[in-house]
């Protein structure tokens, strides 16, 4: 009996052994072509020479330092390279380096607050967030998510947070409305919630850039987060962007907000970021925060052990290289033309998958009951876990969820191969994705 707490303490999963390329292997020797990058982190793949290459360098020459004490070369690299990279705003800001996605937004909701105290509005410690969305396991991260499912055991332990309705044209576009004025309309919610429980008293409005796996990789429209910029803006709102999930290229720019051309004033970004061969996550300080707290205390109000990591930065910096040396930015552009065209040829008029949508090598199918009305498979059918467990027999790695339709149901499966992924590897996670949702409809009848 393992010794490990499992998610599911009734079972051990099977030993993973070997990584290579698209591929994991267990101890069996089987082999399983991992298709959502485990949780949309393996963006380079497995045993990449480059990054494996640069830990052992690390490691054999400073594994840790306390940044209390130290910084390290691999940690200011690596947080120029960001820098140079992100949103105009972003040019004298800096970067914080932590252990994961989770950690990031602890950071970014710290941040927020130390910036109202540091202005003198300490009554501004409010946060806004969408409904369906997911920032992380931490509590804080928690208490801003809108997944509902996850928050449920935790609700009376979690800070008060406004929740207004997502950007899900699928679910929330009226037939009498445009695209455009479908995405004011939700974005206009965050305006109505800021004027219900007072400007003075908001610190910030938290989004996933492009929603990740509660939604299953769901865009806003056009306009929208430009939309959310202005209103942000009217109230002096702090607008923070969560590309844990869709930044560092998975969507075919570094950063998914690139093609808004907004700004925002805080990001964290992970997964990506590190791509598995290190725990890495990092929150993205514009410079209107830097330059804010520099004039008062000068002081990071926050901090964590294992804070710019040495050997975690020095992997994430090889990570990025290799993005950038390999040109996989237009790789992922190219690919996730192939599986989205692939997607659509094989479930567009499929009469149990309602929608398919995302960017890049970021892409979802939502499985329904009914096509034409939208109805939801019902949750007690588990579809989505059938799907996982069946394209792992067939050897396979996805990422089926619950929740896009109403919080709790709604089926869909997320798929994020690594930005090496070849164009047959594409043909062959489709007809698996074909396989396993056919046999689970099949066993949920």
């Amino acid at each position: 009996m393992s010794a490990v707490l499992h998610r599911n303490l009734h079972e051990t999963p099977r030993m993973a052994a070997a990584g290579e390329g698209v591929w994991l292997i267990d101890a069996a020797g089987k082999r399983y072509l991992d298709a959502s990058g485990g949780a949309a982190v393996s963006c380079l793949g497995h045993s990449h020479p480059a990054v494996i290459a640069a830990v052992q360098r690390q490691v054999a020459t400073l594994p840790y330092a306390h940044n209390g004490f130290f910084t390290s070369e691999p940690a200011e690299q690596l947080a120029a390279l960001l820098i140079a990279r992100a949103p105009v705003g972003f040019g004298a800001g800096r970067v914080a380096f932590v252990g994961s996605g989770s950690e990031a937004m602890e950071v970014a909701l710290k941040l927020a607050r130390q910036y109202w105290i540091e202005r003198g509005e300490p009554t501004r410690s409010r946060f806004i967030a969408r409904r369906m969305s997911y920032h992380g396991n931490t509590l804080g991260a928690l208490a801003i998510s809108g997944n509902m499912q996850r928050r449920a055991p935790y609700a009376p332990m979690l800070m008060e947070v406004s929740h207004i309705p997502p950007c899900h044209a699928y679910r929330g576009q009226r037939a009498d409305e445009t695209e455009t004025a479908y995405g004011w309309r939700v974005a206009d919610a965050l305006e109505a919630e800021i004027l219900r429980i007072g400007p003075e008293t908001v610190a910030a409005f938290v989004a996933e850039t492009v929603a990740g796996a509660t939604l299953g990789c769901v865009p806003a429209v056009a306009g929208y987060f430009a939309r959310i910029r202005e209103i942000c803006d009217r109230y002096g709102v702090l607008f923070i962007a969560d590309e844990v999930m869709c930044g560092m290229g998975r969507t075919g720019t570094l950063f998914a907000l690139e093609p808004d051309g907004v700004c925002p004033d805080i990001i964290t970004v992970a997964k990506g970021l590190g791509a598995g061969y290190q725990p890495i996550g990092a929150t993205l300080a514009s410079q209107r925060i830097v330059s804010t707290i520099a004039a008062g205390s000068g002081m990071l109000a926050n901090g964590h052990t294992y804070m710019s990591h040495a050997v975690a930065c020095a992997a994430s910096l090889a990570v990025l290289r290799t993005i950038e040396e390999e040109n996989l930015l237009d790789a992922v552009q190219a690919r996730g033309a192939e599986l989205r065209e692939a997607l659509n040829a094989r479930f567009g008029q499929h009469p149990n998958v309602g929608d398919i949508r995302g960017v890049g090598l970021f892409q979802a199918v939502e499985l329904v009951a009914d096509r034409q009305t939208k109805a939801p498979f019902p949750r007690s059918l588990r579809l989505a876990e059938t799907i996982k467990a069946i394209a792992l027999e067939d050897g396979m790695l996805c990422y089926p969820s619950a929740g896009a339709a109403d919080g709790f149901s709604g089926d869909h499966v997320l798929l994020a191969p690594p930005y090496i992924v070849t164009s047959a590897e594409i043909a062959e996670i489709v007809d698996r994705l074909d396989r396993a949702v056919a046999r689970a409809i099949v066993h949920a009848s």
